[in-house]
């Protein structure tokens, strides 16, 4: 047996698991999963040097509680993840509790050329796509798992959710498509891009961002709502759309100023609810460039290694 189908084995194995225990029960099992997760490392090191280097005022112990809510939410999200159409399809306010500012995304949608609709790995992010997926025609922008058997699944989850996908790996003529159609084109733009992304303050460091939501929308004129979901105590989730942005028209700067603003409104969400975003990445893996001394004349400038 190959080790990609055995790792789709397990991957369907637990969350057969998931599913075999009511909705609540396996938000507890998910988060009893997150913490030996923690304590087997898995990434541990990756999210205390990332937490130690941007929020250095905070004391270690509250790091660590952070580390400890993180890591049960990352599991609270795998056991959703196991049943996300049925979470999806389930009542209003049953396990979604309540969907503030979607005024916020009509306004966007009303302009007549869709709306790039972004967040961050912050909390459950396909769970928003695809509970506004219920109203909204809404089209993810997915890079493929590495592994077919276990993408095959996921893709499968979303479809059952009734939400499109838009692999990375395709055609960007789709995404024009999807915004000229009036749709939702769902977007990240949280993770190291290396050298293909520009560098703008996030979390008090300088990041390598990716600029594909910014390119887009400054080419088709499509306002950005950004959202965010929010794990209430009782387990349900409230999701918050914020007003749309125009991102105006290209000039010099125009990518960094908004590949800049997007990330800035990510950051304060970060920082109100710090244990929902994704700490175990190397987010800050790439250096920004180094500027030369004074006197270094025309030698090229100095580029720094990785950090993380």
């Amino acid at each position: 047996m190959s080790a990609p189908l055995l790792e789709s084995l397990l991957l369907r194995g637990a969350a057969a698991g998931f599913r075999s225990l009511n909705w609540r029960r396996s938000l507890t099992a998910g988060a009893w999963l997150g913490d030996r997760l923690r304590e087997a490392g898995m990434r541990r090191s990756v999210a205390v040097d990332n937490l130690a280097r941007v929020v250095p005022a905070w004391s270690p112990e509250e790091r660590a509680i952070i580390l400890r809510d993180h890591y049960r939410e990352v599991g609270r999200i795998a056991a959703e993840y196991a049943r996300l159409p049925e979470l999806v399809h389930s009542a209003a306010g049953e396990v979604v509790a309540e969907v503030r500012g979607r005024e916020h995304l009509e306004v966007g949608l009303a302009m007549g050329r869709g709306v790039v609709l972004m967040t961050g790995h912050f909390g459950n992010f396909e769970l928003l796509g695809a509970w506004l997926g219920r109203t909204y025609p809404v089209d993810f922008v997915v890079r493929p798992l590495s592994n077919p058997y276990s993408e095959r699944w996921l893709a499968a989850r979303r479809a059952a959710c009734g939400v499109g996908s838009l692999s990375t790996h395709g055609s960007l003529k789709r995404v024009f498509q999807s915004l000229r159609a009036g749709h939702c084109v769902a977007m990240l733009a949280d993770q190291d891009a290396r050298r293909a992304g520009v560098f703008v303050p996030f979390m008090g460091r300088l990041a390598s961002t990716p600029v594909g939501p910014a390119r887009l929308a400054i080419a088709t004129g499509a306002p950005i709502v950004m959202g965010f979901q929010v794990r209430l105590p009782d387990g349900r989730h409230v999701l918050e759309l914020e007003p749309p942005y125009l991102a105006g028209p290209e000039d010099a700067g125009a990518v960094e100023r908004v590949t800049a603003w997007h990330t800035a409104r990510l950051e304060s969400w970060v920082r109100r609810v710090p244990h929902q975003w994704f700490w175990l990445h190397r987010r800050w893996k790439t250096a920004p460039p180094v500027a030369p001394a004074p006197g270094a004349g025309k030698q090229s400038v100095a580029q720094a290694g990785e950090t993380a």
